[in-house]
Formats: structure tokens, sequence, C-alpha cells
């Protein structure tokens, strides 16, 4: 997992390579919380762009980043996903609620 910094725009993007599953979620919400605590960002960009597979952890993690964000006036932004991971988040939801875009580039326009 690499973590990077936007700041000018407060925002930290978090690049996530290969699995998210229950062995991991945990361990990227761990270090998701500390670099937004050390930060000071209020928005996250999830990068998938090489993210292969995720579970219900995944979906998780992501929903509780987006409830802390959600309480400081933030944004999370999902960019890139691959086409298997677009399919679990488009049937658990997620897309009802966390904004999905094409690039970086792109989320970075929507915060």
């Amino acid at each position: 997992m690499q973590i990077k910094l936007a700041g000018e725009k407060h925002t930290i993007i978090l690049k996530i390579c290969g699995e998210l599953d229950h062995h991991i979620a945990s361990d990227i919400a761990a270090r998701c919380d500390e670099a937004l605590i050390k930060s000071n960002a209020i928005n996250i960009i999830f990068d998938f762009s090489e993210l292969s597979f995720m579970d219900s952890s995944g979906i998780g993690t992501i929903m509780g980043r987006y409830k802390k964000i959600n309480g400081f006036g933030g944004n999370v932004v999902i960019a890139a996903p691959t086409s298997q991971v677009m399919r679990l988040i488009t049937i658990s939801g997620l897309k009802r609620i966390i904004k999905v875009t094409t690039s970086v580039e792109n989320a970075l326009k929507l915060i």
C-alpha cells in the first residue's frame, strides 16, 4: 500500500495493490487513520487501479473511513477500480454513497 498526500487539496491518496480482504483490511484502516491524523487531511482518494480483488472487509474499510471523513465535512472518492472491483462496488450499493471515477486526476477534481 502506498500513501501519498496531495497537500493543496488536504487529501490522502491511498493506492492499494493486489487484494483487499480480511487479512489486511484492519492494517489498511489503521494506517489510513494514522495518515489522516498526521496530515490533517479531510479527504481520501482510494486508488484501486492495481487492486485485483476486494471482499466485504474492503467495503467495511472504505465505509469506516467514509464515516470519519464525512464527520469532518470531507470527501471520499474511489479512483480507477478494475472491472471486478467495480462490480462489487455496484452490487454492494457503495457507488450510491461514494463517488467513483476513472482516475486519480479526476478524483482530485471532484474533491
